[in-house]
């Protein structure tokens, strides 16, 4: 019997093959016109890659950049599990959720 394993029970390697795994996946739907099947395995893909984020590198109180939403950044008010819950910067100031992997350091510069 094929048990499969938790994305928290994996190693890096493991780890980075299924997120390349997802990408290709996620390529293939894109090209045979599947857009939600397409957003589903990028999702997917963003949640295993924040198993790769040490949580001790996002700081409650700091502001982050969003992965793929240029110019829109994001003020971390507490992490529980894989993600960091705040607010967008400039919006309503709506508490949400993201995953760990699409905050980006303001200041590495990109």
């Amino acid at each position: 019997m094929d048990t499969e394993k938790h994305y928290s029970e994996m190693n890096e390697n493991e780890l980075r093959s299924e997120v390349a795994n997802l990408m290709e996946k996620a390529r293939k739907a894109e090209q045979m016109g599947m857009i939600s099947e397409y957003a589903v395995h990028q999702r997917k893909a963003v949640l295993v890659q924040s198993y790769l984020v040490d949580p001790a590198t996002i700081k409650p109180g700091e502001m982050y950049r969003i992965e793929g939403d240029d110019g829109v950044f994001f003020q971390v008010d507490y992490l529980k599990g894989l993600f960091a819950w705040g607010y967008r910067l400039g919006g309503e100031k709506a508490e949400e959720a993201l995953p760990l992997a699409m905050l980006k350091n303001i200041k590495s510069g990109k």
